[in-house]
């Protein structure tokens, strides 16, 4: 049987570009440039790249990008995108459990939780920030977004998605956060490419800071560093409160 996360990107490609959450695209690219210096030789790879917002644009502007996902048609409308844009990527479809490459990357990314949080048990999210640091060059970097555990503590996950939420886009309903295990429980509610209502039963991880560098740093990275995390609009400048939804993370081996 395929988990929620499978299963909710088979036919939400066209739809999943439209939604509110993924519309910091270029400004999220600009705070990755100022990170690598704008050092146009780097090899990046696109953890659960999806509909290849990200890695479309850094390769616009130069860059070398290798993206990959496990959902087949995020990466065939991925395709669509490049080639409509005039850029070549090498996209591969993977696991971000089980990645094929070692020692091969400049920078890491993973964005707007691609892959990271989603996974069922915390050892499998593990595993993916394992296989990320596996793809990484001795001296790699690795930037990547994931839910912020403060956020719940103090506010009510329900109302976040309420307010967040915008006509005909994706809902969240029945929230159910647990303290014991920093998981969200809930009811994603979707129209798919063809029209289709769909609803999912979604288990979602929420990470608070402490946790996060320690996991880093058995793994090797040396310099962490956490941000709020602003849609398109990154920066170094924003403390991480709690009243960030997401969080920002930066980690160099």
């Amino acid at each position: 049987m395929k988990q929620w996360y499978e299963a909710l990107f088979e036919n939400y490609a066209h739809k999943y570009d439209k939604e509110c959450f993924v519309q910091g695209t270029v400004g999220e690219c600009d705070f990755i440039e100022q990170e690598v210096n704008s050092g146009k030789s780097l090899k990046i790879i696109d953890i659960g790249c999806g509909t290849g917002r990200h890695a479309i644009e850094l390769t616009k502007r130069g860059y070398n990008v290798t993206g990959v996902d496990l959902s087949e048609s995020q990466l065939e409308y991925a395709k669509e995108k490049a080639k409509d844009a005039g850029v070549e990527i090498d996209f591969q479809k993977h696991d971000a459990r089980a990645l094929p490459f070692e020692r091969e990357f400049d920078l890491a990314i993973m964005l707007c939780e691609g892959g990271f949080s989603l996974m069922e048990t915390d050892e499998m999210n593990f595993d993916i920030l394992k296989n990320a640091a596996k793809a990484l060059k001795a001296n790699g970097k690795l930037i990547f977004t994931t839910l912020n555990g403060l956020f719940p503590l103090f506010h009510s996950v329900k109302e976040f998605y309420e307010s967040a939420a915008k006509a005909g886009g994706a809902r969240c309903k029945n929230c159910s956060f647990d303290l014991m295990t920093f998981r969200d429980h809930n009811t994603a509610v979707i129209e798919d490419d063809l029209g289709n209502k769909r609803e999912f039963q979604c288990n979602e991880r929420y990470y608070v800071p402490s946790e996060i560098t320690w996991l880093l740093k058995t793994l090797g990275f040396r310099n962490i560093d956490i941000f709020g995390a602003k849609l398109g609009a990154y920066s170094r400048n924003d403390k991480l409160t709690i009243d960030d939804f997401e969080m920002l993370v930066v980690a160099e081996k």
